[in-house]
Protein backbone atom coordinates (compact mmCIF):
# COMPACT_ATOMS: atom_id res chain seq x y z
CA UNK A 1 0.00 0.00 0.00
CA UNK A 2 1.43 3.30 -0.87
CA UNK A 3 1.70 6.29 1.72
CA UNK A 4 -1.15 8.78 0.83
CA UNK A 5 -0.18 12.20 0.96
CA UNK A 6 -3.39 13.56 1.53
CA UNK A 7 -3.22 14.84 5.38
CA UNK A 8 -6.44 14.65 5.95
CA UNK A 9 -6.33 10.87 4.44
CA UNK A 10 -3.69 10.36 6.97
CA UNK A 11 -5.25 11.58 9.67
CA UNK A 12 -8.35 9.39 9.44
CA UNK A 13 -6.10 6.35 9.06
CA UNK A 14 -4.34 7.15 12.28
CA UNK A 15 -7.55 7.18 14.31
CA UNK A 16 -8.77 3.83 12.27
CA UNK A 17 -5.51 2.46 13.84
CA UNK A 18 -6.16 3.79 17.40
CA UNK A 19 -9.79 2.15 16.76
CA UNK A 20 -7.26 -1.17 16.41
CA UNK A 21 -5.32 -0.60 19.21
CA UNK A 22 -8.68 -0.63 21.37
CA UNK A 23 -10.29 -3.57 20.13
CA UNK A 24 -12.74 -1.95 17.37
CA UNK A 25 -13.04 -3.28 14.02
CA UNK A 26 -12.99 -0.33 11.72
CA UNK A 27 -14.77 -2.18 9.32
CA UNK A 28 -17.53 -3.55 11.35
CA UNK A 29 -19.59 -6.78 11.62
CA UNK A 30 -22.90 -8.32 10.42
CA UNK A 31 -25.79 -6.80 12.16
CA UNK A 32 -29.47 -7.89 12.48
CA UNK A 33 -32.30 -5.90 12.85
CA UNK A 34 -31.63 -2.65 11.73
CA UNK A 35 -34.45 -0.13 11.20
CA UNK A 36 -34.71 2.10 8.50
CA UNK A 37 -34.55 5.89 9.42
CA UNK A 38 -37.30 6.92 7.99
CA UNK A 39 -39.21 4.33 9.91
CA UNK A 40 -37.94 4.99 13.47
CA UNK A 41 -38.54 8.54 12.88
CA UNK A 42 -42.09 8.29 11.98
CA UNK A 43 -42.81 6.04 14.62
CA UNK A 44 -41.99 8.70 17.58
CA UNK A 45 -44.93 10.03 19.38
CA UNK A 46 -45.32 12.75 21.99
CA UNK A 47 -46.55 10.60 24.55
CA UNK A 48 -42.68 8.77 24.65
CA UNK A 49 -41.20 11.64 26.23
CA UNK A 50 -37.26 12.23 26.39
CA UNK A 51 -36.47 9.36 26.10
CA UNK A 52 -39.27 6.67 26.63
CA UNK A 53 -40.12 5.43 23.35
CA UNK A 54 -39.00 2.08 22.36
CA UNK A 55 -35.33 0.76 22.14
CA UNK A 56 -34.02 0.85 18.06
CA UNK A 57 -31.05 0.07 16.53
CA UNK A 58 -29.74 1.78 12.97
CA UNK A 59 -26.91 2.47 11.25
CA UNK A 60 -25.83 5.31 8.93
CA UNK A 61 -23.35 7.52 7.55
CA UNK A 62 -22.14 10.71 9.77
CA UNK A 63 -23.35 13.57 8.20
CA UNK A 64 -23.05 16.50 11.08
CA UNK A 65 -21.08 16.32 14.21
CA UNK A 66 -21.82 18.65 17.31
CA UNK A 67 -19.50 17.61 20.38
CA UNK A 68 -20.30 19.35 23.81
CA UNK A 69 -18.14 17.83 26.30
CA UNK A 70 -19.76 15.04 27.27
CA UNK A 71 -22.27 14.82 25.17
CA UNK A 72 -22.33 14.81 21.03
CA UNK A 73 -24.86 14.99 18.63
CA UNK A 74 -24.56 13.26 15.64
CA UNK A 75 -27.00 13.66 11.84
CA UNK A 76 -26.62 10.46 10.68
CA UNK A 77 -27.81 9.62 7.50
CA UNK A 78 -29.63 6.42 5.23
CA UNK A 79 -30.92 5.87 2.13
CA UNK A 80 -34.46 6.86 3.54
CA UNK A 81 -33.65 10.18 5.29
CA UNK A 82 -31.62 11.85 8.33
CA UNK A 83 -32.30 11.28 12.30
CA UNK A 84 -30.46 12.20 15.12
CA UNK A 85 -28.47 10.24 17.59
CA UNK A 86 -27.26 11.50 20.90
CA UNK A 87 -23.78 10.45 22.64
CA UNK A 88 -23.74 10.65 26.52
CA UNK A 89 -20.70 9.69 27.95
CA UNK A 90 -22.92 8.45 31.52
CA UNK A 91 -25.06 5.99 28.92
CA UNK A 92 -22.34 4.76 26.84
CA UNK A 93 -20.01 2.21 28.24
CA UNK A 94 -16.46 3.21 28.17
CA UNK A 95 -15.21 1.48 25.26
CA UNK A 96 -18.34 2.87 23.40
CA UNK A 97 -17.32 6.79 24.43
CA UNK A 98 -13.88 6.27 23.53
CA UNK A 99 -15.01 4.92 19.63
CA UNK A 100 -16.85 8.63 19.78
CA UNK A 101 -13.49 10.63 19.87
CA UNK A 102 -12.67 8.39 16.98
CA UNK A 103 -15.61 9.43 14.82
CA UNK A 104 -15.52 11.53 11.30
CA UNK A 105 -17.52 13.23 8.97
CA UNK A 106 -18.39 10.58 7.01
CA UNK A 107 -18.10 7.18 9.43
CA UNK A 108 -20.57 4.25 9.09
CA UNK A 109 -21.89 3.63 12.66
CA UNK A 110 -24.31 1.68 14.14
CA UNK A 111 -26.25 2.95 17.54
CA UNK A 112 -28.91 0.87 19.82
CA UNK A 113 -31.07 3.29 22.34
CA UNK A 114 -34.45 4.23 23.31
CA UNK A 115 -35.94 7.00 21.02
CA UNK A 116 -37.12 10.35 21.89
CA UNK A 117 -36.66 13.87 21.78
CA UNK A 118 -34.48 16.69 22.83
CA UNK A 119 -35.38 19.75 24.87
CA UNK A 120 -35.38 21.21 21.09
CA UNK A 121 -38.44 18.61 19.78
CA UNK A 122 -35.62 17.24 17.61
CA UNK A 123 -36.74 13.12 17.61
CA UNK A 124 -33.27 11.14 18.68
CA UNK A 125 -32.34 7.83 19.54
CA UNK A 126 -30.33 8.21 22.80
CA UNK A 127 -27.64 5.49 22.09
CA UNK A 128 -26.85 3.19 24.85
CA UNK A 129 -24.10 1.56 22.17
CA UNK A 130 -21.99 2.42 19.60
CA UNK A 131 -20.11 0.70 16.82
CA UNK A 132 -17.84 1.36 14.03
CA UNK A 133 -19.58 -0.26 10.66
CA UNK A 134 -16.79 1.76 8.09
CA UNK A 135 -14.27 4.29 8.70
CA UNK A 136 -14.15 6.53 6.06
CA UNK A 137 -10.39 7.16 4.96
CA UNK A 138 -11.36 10.49 2.81
CA UNK A 139 -13.23 13.26 4.07
CA UNK A 140 -16.52 13.93 2.87
CA UNK A 141 -17.59 17.09 0.33
CA UNK A 142 -16.58 20.17 1.98
CA UNK A 143 -19.87 21.07 2.62
CA UNK A 144 -21.93 18.38 4.49
CA UNK A 145 -24.97 19.68 2.23
CA UNK A 146 -23.73 17.82 -1.10
CA UNK A 147 -21.57 18.37 -3.12
CA UNK A 148 -21.86 21.14 -5.51
CA UNK A 149 -19.02 20.44 -8.39
CA UNK A 150 -20.79 18.79 -10.98
CA UNK A 151 -18.05 17.05 -12.40
CA UNK A 152 -16.92 15.06 -9.31
CA UNK A 153 -20.51 14.39 -8.73
CA UNK A 154 -21.23 11.93 -11.65
CA UNK A 155 -18.09 10.78 -11.45
CA UNK A 156 -18.59 9.79 -7.70
CA UNK A 157 -21.86 8.94 -7.81
CA UNK A 158 -21.00 6.82 -4.59
CA UNK A 159 -20.57 10.21 -2.68
CA UNK A 160 -23.26 11.70 -4.48
CA UNK A 161 -25.87 9.57 -3.35
CA UNK A 162 -25.31 10.68 0.13
CA UNK A 163 -24.55 13.62 0.26
CA UNK A 164 -27.04 15.25 -1.84
CA UNK A 165 -30.66 13.74 -0.95
CA UNK A 166 -32.20 14.86 -3.67
CA UNK A 167 -30.08 12.83 -6.06
CA UNK A 168 -30.94 9.56 -4.06
CA UNK A 169 -34.52 10.18 -4.34
CA UNK A 170 -33.91 10.84 -7.97
CA UNK A 171 -32.75 7.71 -8.19
CA UNK A 172 -35.51 5.93 -6.25
CA UNK A 173 -38.03 7.57 -8.32
CA UNK A 174 -36.48 6.05 -11.77
CA UNK A 175 -37.26 2.68 -9.76
CA UNK A 176 -40.13 3.75 -9.17
CA UNK A 177 -41.25 5.12 -12.39
CA UNK A 178 -39.90 1.55 -13.87
CA UNK A 179 -41.74 -0.68 -11.78
CA UNK A 180 -45.00 1.23 -12.68
CA UNK A 181 -44.40 0.76 -16.42
CA UNK A 182 -43.84 -2.91 -15.84
CA UNK A 183 -47.11 -3.39 -13.56
CA UNK A 184 -48.86 -1.02 -16.38
CA UNK A 185 -47.85 -3.53 -19.04
CA UNK A 186 -48.57 -6.30 -17.54
CA UNK A 187 -51.74 -5.47 -16.46
CA UNK A 188 -52.86 -5.26 -19.83
CA UNK A 189 -51.38 -8.69 -21.12
CA UNK A 190 -48.09 -7.91 -22.05
CA UNK A 191 -45.48 -10.36 -21.73
CA UNK A 192 -41.96 -9.14 -20.93
CA UNK A 193 -39.44 -11.09 -22.58
CA UNK A 194 -35.56 -10.65 -22.81
CA UNK A 195 -33.73 -10.49 -26.21
CA UNK A 196 -29.72 -11.03 -27.04
CA UNK A 197 -27.60 -7.84 -26.70
CA UNK A 198 -24.51 -8.93 -28.84
CA UNK A 199 -25.97 -9.55 -32.07
CA UNK A 200 -23.89 -10.69 -35.38
CA UNK A 201 -25.51 -7.87 -37.40
CA UNK A 202 -27.07 -4.51 -35.81
CA UNK A 203 -30.79 -3.08 -36.47
CA UNK A 204 -33.94 -1.53 -35.60
CA UNK A 205 -32.67 1.91 -35.91
CA UNK A 206 -30.27 4.18 -37.78
CA UNK A 207 -26.82 4.75 -35.21
CA UNK A 208 -23.60 3.40 -35.11
CA UNK A 209 -22.82 0.44 -33.10
CA UNK A 210 -20.15 -0.78 -30.50
CA UNK A 211 -17.73 -3.51 -32.26
CA UNK A 212 -16.72 -6.45 -30.05
CA UNK A 213 -15.20 -10.06 -31.13
CA UNK A 214 -16.01 -13.21 -29.67
CA UNK A 215 -12.98 -15.50 -29.09
CA UNK A 216 -14.00 -18.66 -29.55
CA UNK A 217 -16.40 -18.32 -32.35
CA UNK A 218 -13.91 -15.98 -33.83
CA UNK A 219 -17.02 -13.89 -34.64
CA UNK A 220 -17.56 -10.19 -34.78
CA UNK A 221 -20.39 -8.87 -33.23
CA UNK A 222 -21.99 -6.03 -32.28
CA UNK A 223 -23.65 -4.07 -28.87
CA UNK A 224 -27.48 -3.86 -30.34
CA UNK A 225 -28.59 -0.51 -30.51
CA UNK A 226 -32.53 -1.92 -30.33
CA UNK A 227 -34.06 -5.21 -29.95
CA UNK A 228 -37.02 -4.31 -32.60
CA UNK A 229 -36.04 -6.96 -35.22
CA UNK A 230 -35.97 -9.57 -32.24
CA UNK A 231 -38.97 -8.63 -30.42
CA UNK A 232 -40.99 -8.74 -34.30
CA UNK A 233 -39.54 -12.41 -34.96
CA UNK A 234 -41.76 -12.99 -31.08
CA UNK A 235 -44.69 -12.10 -32.83
CA UNK A 236 -43.82 -13.81 -36.12
CA UNK A 237 -43.37 -16.92 -33.51
CA UNK A 238 -46.74 -16.43 -32.08
CA UNK A 239 -46.64 -13.98 -29.03
CA UNK A 240 -49.32 -11.47 -29.12
CA UNK A 241 -47.69 -8.98 -26.77
CA UNK A 242 -44.42 -8.42 -25.77
CA UNK A 243 -42.33 -5.76 -24.35
CA UNK A 244 -38.82 -5.12 -23.08
CA UNK A 245 -36.66 -2.42 -21.21
CA UNK A 246 -33.47 -3.13 -22.48
CA UNK A 247 -30.54 -1.51 -22.34
CA UNK A 248 -28.91 -0.23 -26.00
CA UNK A 249 -26.03 0.90 -26.65
CA UNK A 250 -24.88 3.89 -29.55
CA UNK A 251 -21.27 4.75 -30.56
CA UNK A 252 -22.66 8.59 -30.77
CA UNK A 253 -22.04 11.65 -29.18
CA UNK A 254 -22.46 12.81 -25.16
CA UNK A 255 -24.59 15.72 -24.70
CA UNK A 256 -27.10 16.98 -21.91
CA UNK A 257 -29.61 14.33 -23.91
CA UNK A 258 -27.86 11.64 -24.95
CA UNK A 259 -25.79 8.84 -22.85
CA UNK A 260 -24.06 5.96 -25.04
CA UNK A 261 -25.69 3.32 -22.88
CA UNK A 262 -29.40 4.04 -22.48
CA UNK A 263 -32.31 2.27 -21.06
CA UNK A 264 -35.58 1.98 -23.78
CA UNK A 265 -38.69 0.58 -23.47
CA UNK A 266 -39.91 -1.58 -26.64
CA UNK A 267 -43.71 -3.14 -26.53
CA UNK A 268 -45.53 -5.23 -29.80
CA UNK A 269 -49.09 -5.55 -29.94
CA UNK A 270 -50.11 -8.37 -32.75
CA UNK A 271 -53.13 -7.05 -34.91
CA UNK A 272 -52.46 -2.96 -33.26
CA UNK A 273 -51.01 -0.05 -34.95
CA UNK A 274 -49.72 3.33 -34.73
CA UNK A 275 -53.19 4.41 -33.03
CA UNK A 276 -53.41 1.50 -30.40
CA UNK A 277 -49.12 2.49 -29.16
CA UNK A 278 -50.09 6.14 -28.59
CA UNK A 279 -53.56 4.97 -26.33
CA UNK A 280 -51.05 2.61 -24.90
CA UNK A 281 -48.20 5.06 -24.06
CA UNK A 282 -50.39 8.00 -23.46
CA UNK A 283 -52.63 5.89 -21.01
CA UNK A 284 -49.21 4.39 -19.15
CA UNK A 285 -47.54 7.99 -19.02
CA UNK A 286 -50.42 9.46 -17.06
CA UNK A 287 -50.90 6.18 -14.82
CA UNK A 288 -47.17 6.57 -14.03
CA UNK A 289 -47.04 10.59 -12.97
CA UNK A 290 -50.22 9.93 -10.92
CA UNK A 291 -48.87 6.76 -9.11
CA UNK A 292 -45.53 8.10 -8.41
CA UNK A 293 -45.98 12.16 -8.42
CA UNK A 294 -50.09 12.65 -8.00
CA UNK A 295 -50.35 14.67 -10.77
CA UNK A 296 -50.18 15.37 -14.16
CA UNK A 297 -48.69 19.32 -13.68
CA UNK A 298 -44.50 18.71 -14.00
CA UNK A 299 -43.01 21.76 -12.80
CA UNK A 300 -39.39 22.26 -14.30
CA UNK A 301 -37.49 24.44 -12.25
CA UNK A 302 -33.99 25.19 -13.38
CA UNK A 303 -32.90 28.78 -14.28
CA UNK A 304 -35.14 31.56 -15.02
CA UNK A 305 -34.87 30.61 -18.66
CA UNK A 306 -35.55 27.32 -18.69
CA UNK A 307 -38.78 27.08 -16.36
CA UNK A 308 -41.32 25.89 -17.26
CA UNK A 309 -45.02 23.53 -16.61
CA UNK A 310 -45.90 20.36 -18.36
CA UNK A 311 -49.42 19.84 -18.97
CA UNK A 312 -50.06 15.69 -19.29
CA UNK A 313 -53.66 16.12 -19.19
CA UNK A 314 -55.48 13.89 -21.57
CA UNK A 315 -56.18 14.26 -24.56
CA UNK A 316 -52.91 14.68 -26.02
CA UNK A 317 -52.96 16.43 -29.38
CA UNK A 318 -52.30 14.40 -32.76
CA UNK A 319 -51.60 16.76 -35.77
CA UNK A 320 -48.56 16.14 -39.08
CA UNK A 321 -45.65 17.29 -39.17
CA UNK A 322 -46.17 18.93 -41.76
CA UNK A 323 -49.23 21.21 -40.15
CA UNK A 324 -46.90 21.86 -37.40
CA UNK A 325 -44.13 23.35 -39.49
CA UNK A 326 -46.91 25.40 -41.39
CA UNK A 327 -48.12 26.81 -37.94
CA UNK A 328 -44.37 27.63 -36.46
CA UNK A 329 -42.88 28.66 -39.66
CA UNK A 330 -46.17 29.68 -42.58
CA UNK A 331 -44.08 27.34 -45.09
CA UNK A 332 -46.26 25.74 -46.54
CA UNK A 333 -44.92 21.75 -47.38
CA UNK A 334 -45.90 20.62 -51.08
CA UNK A 335 -43.30 17.59 -51.18
CA UNK A 336 -41.05 19.49 -53.38
CA UNK A 337 -37.33 20.85 -52.81
CA UNK A 338 -37.52 24.09 -51.47
CA UNK A 339 -36.30 27.12 -53.72
CA UNK A 340 -33.02 28.71 -52.94
CA UNK A 341 -33.91 31.66 -52.23
CA UNK A 342 -36.53 30.15 -49.48
CA UNK A 343 -33.73 28.59 -48.50
CA UNK A 344 -31.70 31.73 -47.61
CA UNK A 345 -34.97 33.34 -46.57
CA UNK A 346 -34.58 30.58 -43.37
CA UNK A 347 -31.49 30.52 -42.45
CA UNK A 348 -31.14 34.25 -42.50
CA UNK A 349 -34.73 34.13 -40.24
CA UNK A 350 -33.30 31.65 -37.89
CA UNK A 351 -29.57 32.50 -37.76
CA UNK A 352 -27.72 29.60 -34.96
CA UNK A 353 -29.95 27.23 -36.15
CA UNK A 354 -27.27 25.25 -38.56
CA UNK A 355 -29.95 24.31 -40.85
CA UNK A 356 -29.13 21.68 -43.41
CA UNK A 357 -32.28 22.32 -46.13
CA UNK A 358 -29.98 21.02 -49.12
CA UNK A 359 -31.48 17.11 -49.24
CA UNK A 360 -34.34 16.00 -50.69
CA UNK A 361 -38.02 17.26 -49.73
CA UNK A 362 -38.55 14.69 -47.36
CA UNK A 363 -35.52 15.80 -45.66
CA UNK A 364 -36.10 19.05 -45.61
CA UNK A 365 -39.49 18.76 -44.13
CA UNK A 366 -37.81 16.72 -40.89
CA UNK A 367 -34.90 18.65 -40.50
CA UNK A 368 -37.59 22.07 -40.18
CA UNK A 369 -39.80 20.05 -37.57
CA UNK A 370 -36.45 19.41 -35.64
CA UNK A 371 -34.35 22.24 -35.15
CA UNK A 372 -37.33 24.95 -35.47
CA UNK A 373 -40.79 22.78 -34.00
CA UNK A 374 -39.95 19.76 -31.69
CA UNK A 375 -38.19 22.41 -29.02
CA UNK A 376 -40.79 24.47 -28.54
CA UNK A 377 -43.19 21.16 -27.72
CA UNK A 378 -43.23 21.00 -24.05
CA UNK A 379 -46.85 19.84 -23.85
CA UNK A 380 -47.19 16.26 -25.28
CA UNK A 381 -47.59 15.81 -28.89
CA UNK A 382 -48.05 13.47 -30.85
CA UNK A 383 -46.63 14.03 -34.50
CA UNK A 384 -47.92 11.87 -37.38
CA UNK A 385 -47.59 11.47 -40.67
CA UNK A 386 -43.51 11.49 -41.11
CA UNK A 387 -42.11 11.04 -44.10
CA UNK A 388 -41.58 7.24 -45.01
CA UNK A 389 -38.38 7.37 -46.59
CA UNK A 390 -37.15 8.25 -43.51
CA UNK A 391 -38.90 5.21 -41.55
CA UNK A 392 -37.62 1.99 -43.10
CA UNK A 393 -39.66 -0.56 -40.26
CA UNK A 394 -42.74 1.17 -40.70
CA UNK A 395 -46.36 0.98 -43.04
CA UNK A 396 -46.96 3.65 -45.48
CA UNK A 397 -50.10 5.38 -44.76
CA UNK A 398 -53.06 3.69 -47.48
CA UNK A 399 -54.39 7.06 -48.01
CA UNK A 400 -50.67 8.86 -49.08
CA UNK A 401 -47.36 6.70 -49.47
CA UNK A 402 -45.70 9.49 -49.22
CA UNK A 403 -45.98 9.49 -45.01
CA UNK A 404 -45.70 6.93 -42.79
CA UNK A 405 -48.37 5.15 -40.70
CA UNK A 406 -46.87 6.63 -37.33
CA UNK A 407 -46.35 9.18 -34.35
CA UNK A 408 -42.96 10.79 -32.90
CA UNK A 409 -44.40 12.05 -29.19
CA UNK A 410 -42.78 15.09 -27.92
CA UNK A 411 -42.79 16.21 -24.75
CA UNK A 412 -40.19 18.74 -22.76
CA UNK A 413 -38.94 19.57 -26.21
CA UNK A 414 -37.66 16.33 -26.90
CA UNK A 415 -38.64 13.25 -28.72
CA UNK A 416 -39.98 10.64 -26.13
CA UNK A 417 -41.16 8.13 -27.83
CA UNK A 418 -41.70 6.57 -31.43
CA UNK A 419 -44.69 4.60 -32.26
CA UNK A 420 -45.51 3.07 -35.48
CA UNK A 421 -47.71 0.38 -37.39
CA UNK A 422 -45.18 -1.80 -38.33
CA UNK A 423 -44.18 -3.21 -41.53
CA UNK A 424 -44.91 -6.78 -42.55
CA UNK A 425 -44.93 -7.44 -46.04
CA UNK A 426 -41.04 -8.76 -46.18
CA UNK A 427 -40.76 -7.81 -50.40
CA UNK A 428 -41.60 -3.99 -49.54
CA UNK A 429 -39.37 -4.86 -45.97
CA UNK A 430 -36.62 -6.26 -48.30
CA UNK A 431 -36.35 -3.39 -50.63
CA UNK A 432 -36.71 -0.49 -47.27
CA UNK A 433 -33.70 -2.40 -46.05
CA UNK A 434 -31.58 -2.12 -49.18
CA UNK A 435 -32.29 0.97 -50.14
CA UNK A 436 -31.72 2.08 -46.98
CA UNK A 437 -27.90 0.48 -47.22
CA UNK A 438 -27.33 1.55 -50.50
CA UNK A 439 -23.43 1.92 -51.05
CA UNK A 440 -22.82 0.82 -47.50
CA UNK A 441 -23.28 -2.97 -47.78
CA UNK A 442 -20.29 -3.98 -47.53
CA UNK A 443 -19.97 -1.57 -43.83
CA UNK A 444 -23.43 -2.69 -43.09
CA UNK A 445 -25.88 -5.98 -43.87
CA UNK A 446 -29.70 -6.86 -44.89
CA UNK A 447 -30.62 -9.09 -41.88
CA UNK A 448 -31.41 -12.04 -44.36
CA UNK A 449 -33.30 -14.02 -41.07
CA UNK A 450 -35.42 -11.10 -39.87
CA UNK A 451 -37.00 -11.25 -43.87
CA UNK A 452 -36.87 -14.85 -43.69
CA UNK A 453 -39.19 -14.71 -40.45
CA UNK A 454 -41.39 -12.04 -42.50
CA UNK A 455 -41.70 -14.68 -45.03
CA UNK A 456 -43.47 -17.13 -42.44
CA UNK A 457 -46.11 -14.21 -41.53
CA UNK A 458 -46.26 -11.94 -38.94
CA UNK A 459 -49.22 -10.47 -37.97
CA UNK A 460 -50.20 -6.36 -38.68
CA UNK A 461 -49.36 -4.94 -35.04
CA UNK A 462 -48.32 -1.99 -33.67
CA UNK A 463 -44.93 -1.08 -31.75
CA UNK A 464 -43.51 1.47 -29.69
CA UNK A 465 -40.05 2.75 -28.07
CA UNK A 466 -39.84 4.83 -25.06
CA UNK A 467 -36.97 6.12 -24.05
CA UNK A 468 -37.02 6.05 -20.18
CA UNK A 469 -34.11 8.07 -19.42
CA UNK A 470 -35.71 10.74 -21.02
CA UNK A 471 -38.77 10.08 -19.56
CA UNK A 472 -37.21 10.43 -16.19
CA UNK A 473 -36.12 13.60 -16.76
CA UNK A 474 -39.29 15.34 -18.04
CA UNK A 475 -40.80 13.97 -14.87
CA UNK A 476 -38.51 14.72 -12.21
CA UNK A 477 -37.60 17.93 -13.78
CA UNK A 478 -34.11 16.71 -14.52
CA UNK A 479 -32.23 19.41 -17.18
CA UNK A 480 -29.23 16.42 -17.84
CA UNK A 481 -29.28 12.54 -18.73
CA UNK A 482 -26.84 12.18 -16.41
CA UNK A 483 -28.81 13.43 -13.27
CA UNK A 484 -30.92 10.22 -14.04
CA UNK A 485 -28.63 7.73 -14.86
CA UNK A 486 -26.76 6.02 -12.37
CA UNK A 487 -23.30 5.89 -13.30
CA UNK A 488 -23.11 7.97 -16.79
CA UNK A 489 -20.21 7.17 -18.95
CA UNK A 490 -17.40 9.84 -18.47
CA UNK A 491 -13.38 10.64 -19.99
CA UNK A 492 -11.29 9.41 -17.63
CA UNK A 493 -10.00 11.20 -14.74
CA UNK A 494 -6.65 12.35 -14.10
CA UNK A 495 -4.82 10.84 -10.99
CA UNK A 496 -4.58 13.88 -9.44
CA UNK A 497 -8.36 13.96 -9.43
CA UNK A 498 -9.28 10.73 -8.28
CA UNK A 499 -9.91 11.74 -4.39
CA UNK A 500 -10.76 14.28 -2.31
Amino acid sequence: MQDSTNPYEQERRLKRDKLRELGHDPYGQQTRDLIALATIKASYKPEMGHDGGPVVKAAGRIVLKRDMGKLSFLTFRDETGDLQVALDKKRLSESDWQINSLLDLGDQIVVEGPLGVTNKGETTIWARSLSIASKALLPPPAKWEGLSDVEIRYRQRYVDLWANPDVMRTMKLRIRIIEEIRTFLKARGFTEVETPMLQTLHGGAAARPFKTHHNALDLPLFLRIAPELFLKRLLVGGFGKVFEINRNFRNEGISPRHNPEFTMLEAYEAFGSWETMADLVEEMICTVAMNVFGTLKIVHRGSTETQKDIDLTRPWRRVSMAELVRERTGIQFDKKSLEPAEIERIRTQHQGKDLKLNGEPAEQLTELYEKLVEPTLINPTFVTRVPSVVIPLARKCQDDPYFADVYELAINGQEISPGYSELNDPDVQEENFRHQVGEKEEQQKVDEDFLTALKYGMPPAGGLGLGIDRLVMMLTGAESIRDVVMFPLMRPSSPSNSTH
